[in-house]
């Protein structure tokens, strides 16, 4: 019964350390072999379209951006809903959670002691906040770029010296959005297993491996060409 009463000081932070050292990994991986994963194949195709969007040099070229960057924006905006609702529920939850807490006082739903509760929903208060704010800025990002997209619709960015914002530059930040929005996404994930530590730090730990599971076989792509294997992001 002891080590029951050690689970919060253990499972928690391998919890974790396993969320943070598989993307840590996946980072690593993603700078190295970008073709090895799926972020690193989307982020190759996505610089293969910009470039091909702006030479085209047709009226057609804005709405296309439209439309491409469309769904990327609804997306975010849904992943900032969600963090900005779950929190605030989850604010309103923790004064009757708090009274409430006599009925977990058995030992494997950890300890109920008044700073492990605050910590508890402290920290998942902390992850929501920030995939709020990593999608706020993500929008804001992808609608600036939305607009140079468009201003440029006729291809001066490339073929013109007027002092409009580059091609580069409307690069940096279309890339800049889709990782923001990447990192909203990938923080309320990680949020979700610590929500469930008020039933205990058994529930965090088994759904960190379920999430980690579920996230390698979206993020890790099983066969890739060996020519594919020498395409780096800076080419």
């Amino acid at each position: 019964m002891g080590v029951f009463l050690y689970l919060d000081t253990v499972l928690i932070p391998l919890s974790l350390f396993l969320m943070v050292g598989y993307h840590a990994n996946l980072l690593h991986s993603f700078k190295n072999r970008p073709s090895c994963t799926s972020i690193g194949i989307d982020a190759l195709k996505r610089k293969v379209w910009f470039l091909g969007l702006k030479e085209g040099g047709d009226n057609k070229t804005g709405m296309l951006a439209v439309q491409s960057l469309r769904n990327t924006i609804m997306a975010t905006i849904l992943t900032a809903s969600i963090a900005i609702l779950v929190n605030l529920a989850l604010a309103a939850l923790i004064n009757n959670s708090y009274n409430g807490s006599y009925m977990f006082k058995t030992a494997i739903f950890g300890s109920q002691s008044g700073r492990i509760f605050a910590l508890k929903y402290g920290t998942a208060s902390l992850f929501l906040v920030v995939s709020f704010f990593c999608s706020s800025m993500a929008l804001g990002y992808l609608i600036d770029a939305n607009f140079l997209i468009n201003s440029s619709s006729d291809g001066e960015l490339i073929t013109s010296s007027s002092p409009t914002p580059d091609a580069s530059y409307t690069q940096t930040i279309f890339e800049r959005g889709f990782i923001l929005a990447l990192v909203g996404n990938r923080v309320l994930c990680m949020a979700f297993p610590l929500l469930l530590w008020m039933f205990g730090p058994l529930p965090v730990i088994l759904s960190s491996v379920a999430l980690l599971w579920g996230l390698y076989e979206l993020d890790f792509v099983a066969k890739f060409t060996t020519s594919e294997s020498v395409i780096s992001l800076d080419t």
